[in-house]
């Protein structure tokens, strides 16, 4: 669950405690250094001194340019969603400039955000500056260059839109480390029953009709898994039923419309979504709804909150935006697009995570447990592959808190406090210049000793795969339940099945899988 963006970027809930490393990440006994420089920025035009046998890199002006008000940011939005798409606008930018640090407007633009202006930061080296929160302000930034209206979120600016020199962030944060860990005995089994009874319709659906749409299945079991595992509520026994996951995407969308492409017809898409907001009070109710479940499920987790000097009813909104758009629209996102790049890698890496998985589990007792787990390099691998070559938060921002130098491979940048920053993680990700091979999926690709040593430049969680959560920086604080619940999902499909065929389309929040068949353990 990324915490600074869509956006679902916070789907993030530690699985322990703010002091603790979780066993589940720890890949070896040496500690890993952050990619990012803990060295205060260097003062005006200078440069640092290059270390032996390094080249200095060149201090350039930021190309690019915002063009005329209005029409500059509403051509880039047109460009952005139609006619170039996502990736080839930033692409084309890169060309043209030949560099990947340019100035851009990024959507919404007019008349949602006031001031689309970015600096863009598109390769593994300058992007990690969007992390370091003594050189970046991440105030109302979760979703972009605009703020969805609080009433949306019973009034409250929630925790992903705080910056954590503010006095609440601590204590938010806090709250969620502190359902993560005392709720932590309940996520494998809970994970385990609620997944199961996804393949159970996978499969039912598969033999009565050749196909089964993954998405489907995937948001309920979901759904019913978080609210089992955190607050030991089964929703299909509540008021809510089964409409939780349909509530919750309503709800998101009048969120994140203003950054989303739904397929409708250009400019209904625009005039509906693009140039102003949709009215929080169309789903005033839904979200009431919602409200109401989690606050009759969440007593004990409130208690604490109490004791933390948050009232009942902020902890109850920051609860549901933590479990609803963090990590059920997390999981909503990364376990369709997971399962895309594993379904095309192919039989052969099919039967070594087959083989790998159920014989750690035997050699466990024939019981799931951590340990068993810690004894799948493959598996956590193709996880981590999974993460880098298509993040759940493709976009992250930051506004320069003072004049800062920012680096590229292949030059040096100045850019002024108050200047927006912005990052496509999945080109800092795929940087050819990190990672061998970059734009395909190669599931062994973190095993060994070389291939951790690769994992700081793993950044789905708003900070490196190599750091932890803590409270005074914005890394996802579930970071770790995150990676738990995406191994659970390989460990459970790769113990009942010897391989997997599926088609793929496109909605718009990833990608839309359709389960074709299902071939059952043979061994």
């Amino acid at each position: 669950m990324a915490a600074s963006s869509l956006p679902f970027t916070s789907l993030h809930l530690q699985f322990v405690s703010p002091n603790t490393k979780s066993s589940t990440t720890r890949l070896s006994s040496r500690r890993i250094r952050a990619s990012v420089s803990e060295k205060p920025p260097v003062p005006g035009p200078a440069v640092a001194v290059p270390a032996k046998g390094e080249t200095k890199l060149p201090l350039k002006k930021i190309p690019g340019n915002y063009g005329a008000p209005i029409v500059g940011p509403f051509k880039d939005r047109l460009d952005y969603f139609y006619n170039q798409g996502r990736d080839e606008f930033f692409k084309s930018k890169i060309q043209k400039y030949n560099s990947t640090v340019f100035r851009t407007n990024m959507p919404p633009g007019p008349f949602i955000s006031q001031d689309p202006k970015v600096v863009a930061l598109l390769d593994g080296k300058s992007f990690p500056v969007l992390f370091d929160v003594t050189k970046v302000e991440k105030k109302d930034l979760f979703t972009g260059t605009y703020m969805p209206s609080t009433d949306l979120t019973g009034g409250y600016r929630i925790l992903s839109y705080l910056d954590p020199s503010e006095p609440k962030h601590a204590r938010l944060k806090q709250l969620l480390f502190f359902l993560l860990k005392s709720r932590r005995d309940h996520v494998i089994p809970e994970f385990q029953a609620s997944y199961s009874e996804l393949f159970e319709t996978l499969e039912k659906e598969v033999a009565e009709k050749g196909k089964s749409s993954f998405q489907t299945a995937n948001d309920q079991a979901g759904f019913n898994f978080l609210c089992r595992a955190f607050f030991g509520s089964n929703p299909p026994d509540t008021k809510l039923g089964t409409d939780g996951p349909s509530l919750i995407s309503k709800w998101v969308l009048f969120q994140l419309g203003p950054v989303l492409k739904l397929g409708l017809p250009k400019y209904v898409e625009e005039l509906l979504i693009h140039t102003f907001p949709l009215p929080p009070a169309l789903v005033k109710k839904d979200y009431q709804r919602l409200y109401d479940f989690f606050y009759e499920s969440s007593g004990s987790i409130q208690d604490e909150a109490e004791k933390l000097g948050i009232s009942r009813e902020e902890a109850c909104h920051n609860l549901l935006f933590a479990t609803c758009f963090n990590s059920f629209g997390g999981m909503k996102i990364f376990f369709p697009n997971m399962l895309k790049w594993i379904g095309r890698a192919g039989i052969k890496l099919h039967n070594r995570l087959a083989t790998e998985i159920r014989s750690a589990i035997r050699s466990n007792g024939g019981k799931l447990t951590m340990a068993a787990m810690e004894q799948m390099p493959l598996m956590k691998s193709v996880v981590y592959e999974a993460l880098r070559i298509e993040p759940p938060v493709p976009l992250q921002y930051g506004r320069a808190k003072k004049d800062i130098v920012i680096e590229s491979h292949d030059a040096v940048f100045q850019v002024k406090q108050g200047e927006m920053l912005f990052g496509f993680q999945p080109f800092a990700t795929k940087d050819p210049k990190i990672f061998e091979r970059a734009e395909e999926f190669v599931g062994e690709r973190f095993m060994g000793e070389e291939g951790e040593k690769l994992l700081k430049h793993v950044i789905w969680s708003n900070g490196p795969e190599t750091q932890q959560p803590t409270l005074g920086n914005k890394q996802c604080a579930g970071k770790d339940f995150v990676v738990l619940m995406s191994r659970l999902l390989v460990v459970e499909l790769f113990r009942r099945y010897d391989s997997f065929d599926i088609e793929v389309g496109k909605s718009a929040l990833g990608a839309a899988v359709t389960v074709t068949s299902l071939k059952r353990a043979s061994f």
